[in-house]
């Protein structure tokens, strides 16, 4: 019979082989596709030949770490690992028993506050959301539309959007990790090959995000955000199972109707042609298919191994930078884009506070959301992008008709209905509740 600590280093180094592999067989055909003649002039569909080059980049990641938890399942090899420093990496990623990422207690207690100190707490969290957010989007339009001149006076327009996508993400891994690594948090059981694919639907939806910038108006991208309630619900359905009440159906037709009305009455400023209007509409849907999963799969972790957000945000970021990085670097893209910087030094101010702009605003969202609940939350996220459509409109002189306004109206109405509706649900659920209770002991 075989020696355990024989078997255990002949899986350890079947696992390097597996991984080195597929490493060096995705790494050539990125390189072939790259160096084919259809790269030379993509023309007003450059956006699709960008995004397979993105997911090329981020299979080099993804499948090998695939291949390896199929291996790892379907050998039980984490009941036969060693005790050391390789043992500990598989187990970490792919078990879910002795995971010591995180190995302190939660907090023992809470304290008390006083109506005024949750008031000034949430005007804070408020002013914190609105500041965060209206600034990044303010500054997420001025970085993939505007042009940049320096001293020279030469002019240049940043394209790379997955480069922003690393930047955003490496800011917001550093400084959750910080937070973590300083505060004390619940342990952490999640395996991390879980984050992968909600790590890879968030840079997605990010990048189309970004590049949708170059084909539609900021206005038309906030509103399609709003509009996202009904894939987020079909979403739902297929990966959570989840079961909505009749009102957010309803809230949801009327907040498809105000979008209809807004995208069809506000002209799209970004182009006069049908292709880059269609690439823009495609890219937007892409942005909410992307961004419906991850907040359900998110959900469902949460769920399932009741991890605290800030946890959610390292590891998920932490992946995040790993795809793009390997991406950018793939694709020769990560020193243009460090050139572009160099060459316009505004760049890295703008970059850096759209990065700081975003961790921030995913701070505050976490705080908001474990102090007041989801309901207050949505509120003020509501609230923010009504804020953010206008800004938008009044700095860059987006065009906005009366049919226009009355669909951004719906919108918003809906949004607010919803956020009414569940509130008052909840509200009767826990009367009919306390008050069952209440006849329950009046029989005894």
């Amino acid at each position: 019979m075989r020696n355990p600590t024989e078997m255990a280093k002949n899986a350890e180094i079947f696992i390097c082989l597996i991984v080195t592999v597929s490493v060096v067989l995705l790494y050539i055909v990125n390189k072939c596709f790259l160096n084919t003649e259809i790269l030379e002039d993509p023309g007003d569909y450059s956006w699709i030949i960008h995004g397979i080059r993105n997911i090329l980049g981020y299979a080099t990641v993804f499948v090998p770490g695939f291949l390896v938890y199929k291996y790892v399942v379907n050998t039980n090899y984490l009941n036969k690992s060693g005790r050391g420093v390789f043992g500990a990496v598989i187990r970490t990623c792919f078990g879910e028993d002795e995971l010591l990422l995180v190995n302190t207690n939660p907090h023992s207690g809470t304290n008390q506050r006083t109506p005024l100190q949750d008031c000034c707490l949430l005007l804070f969290y408020f002013c914190g959301l609105q500041i965060s957010y209206l600034s990044w989007g303010v500054l997420q339009e001025k970085v993939m539309t505007q042009k940049y001149e320096n001293s020279d006076k030469e002019v240049g327009y940043f394209k790379d959007s997955q480069f922003l996508v690393f930047v955003n993400r490496i800011l917001a891994f550093l400084t959750a990790a910080i937070i973590l690594f300083c505060t004390k948090q619940p342990r952490h059981r999640c395996p991390l090959y879980k984050y992968m694919y909600c790590s890879l639907s968030n840079i997605m939806s990010s990048w189309c995000q970004y590049e949708a910038l170059k084909y539609v108006s900021f206005p038309h991208q906030v509103l399609a955000k709003a509009s996202k309630t009904i894939p987020v619900m079909i979403m739902g359905k297929l990966v959570s199972k989840t079961k909505y009440e009749f009102y957010e159906y309803v809230t949801a037709v009327i907040l498809s109707i105000g979008m209809l009305l807004f995208m069809i009455d506000t002209g799209n400023d970004r182009s006069n042609s049908t292709v880059t209007t269609f690439s823009g509409v495609i890219l937007l849907c892409s942005y909410i298919a992307f961004d419906s999963f991850t907040a359900n799969w998110q959900g469902k972790l949460f769920k399932q191994y009741e991890m605290k957000p800030l946890q959610m945000m390292c590891f998920v970021n932490f992946f995040s930078c790993i795809f793009t990085l390997v991406s950018l670097l793939q694709q020769s893209s990560f020193m243009k884009s460090l050139e572009f910087m160099i060459k316009f030094p505004q760049f890295i101010v703008d970059a850096v506070l759209l990065s700081l702009c975003s961790a921030g605003g995913q701070l505050f969202i976490f705080n908001t959301v474990s102090t007041f609940g989801p309901l207050v939350f949505v509120i003020i996220s509501t609230v923010r992008q009504g804020f953010s459509v206008l800004l938008s409109c009044v700095i860059y002189k987006h065009h906005v008709s009366a049919v226009g306004i009355f669909g951004v109206c719906l919108v918003f109405f809906s949004m607010l209905l919803r956020a009414y509706c569940g509130y008052r649900i909840k509200t009767l659920k826990q009367f009919h509740l306390q008050s069952g209770m209440s006849n329950v002991k009046s029989e005894k």
